[in-house]
């Protein structure tokens, strides 16, 4: 006799496994946000790393020139770069280093709105927590262990870092004359005649032919010119550019 594991009636299944984090607007609008895990962000900081040692690296070449003022003025520098870099990339970039721009990151407030001046300081200035004992440990395992992947300046300042959400472009539909369908099409013969419509360009040639005529049939549009005909519709549902 095989046994089964079925839950009893009236268990609770456990959430499904999700990484989006959603916060609600003023408005009442539900914003999902999807926080950025350890290795962006260890890309990301690497990237910045290396930014800032070669801008420093260029820098104090033409301050050996000056002799000890020079070797003041890298103290200062060096000081500066080392702890304003992030802060003002961060808030006057809309949450955004060099290295988060190229990985596609970002840091926002817990709500989701802009960081300002105090949250990303607070962040910044513990870093030196986060990298005890050595190399970001501290930091590492924070991140690891909570659920939107903060570290501890992150913790601390109520920041998270997310990915930044592309624009939506809607795809191109291939250029037709606009028609006007035989008859008032449904909401999902609309859908089909646009979706046709758009994925021209992803299918062969074969394969757009055998589609337009089944979608011939039943939108009452003659065979020969199918193609042509469904994307002048297509373009009459999307209305004057």
């Amino acid at each position: 006799m095989r046994k089964t594991s079925a839950l009893p009636r009236n268990a609770t299944l456990p959430p499904p496994l999700d990484t989006r984090y959603q916060v609600e607007t003023p408005e009442g609008i539900d914003l999902p946000l999807r926080p950025a895990g350890l290795m962006p962000r260890v890309l990301a900081f690497a990237i910045d790393l290396g930014v800032r040692g070669l801008v420093l690296g260029l820098l104090f070449i033409a301050l050996a020139l000056l002799g000890n003022v020079g070797v003041g003025l890298g103290s200062v520098l060096l000081f500066l770069v080392s702890w304003w870099y992030m802060v003002l990339f961060e808030v006057l970039n809309q949450g955004c280093s060099p290295g988060k721009q190229l990985m596609g990151l970002r840091v926002v407030h817990d709500d989701g709105t802009p960081v300002g001046w105090p949250a990303s300081l607070i962040r910044n200035l513990l870093r030196f927590v986060d990298m005890l004992p050595f190399g970001y440990s501290l930091g590492a395992i924070s991140c690891l262990q909570h659920p939107t992947f903060k570290r501890l300046g992150d913790i601390a300042a109520g920041t998270l870092v997310i990915y930044r959400e592309q624009a939506v472009t809607r795809p191109q539909i291939p250029q037709a004359l606009a028609l006007h369908p035989p008859f008032a099409l449904t909401l999902t013969e609309q859908r089909a005649v646009l979706g046709f419509a758009e994925r021209q360009v992803e299918l062969s040639s074969e394969r757009v032919n055998e589609l337009a005529g089944i979608l011939a049939e039943p939108l009452h549009v003659s065979s020969p010119h199918a193609v042509a005909e469904l994307n002048g519709i297509a373009r009459g549902l999307l209305g004057p550019a």
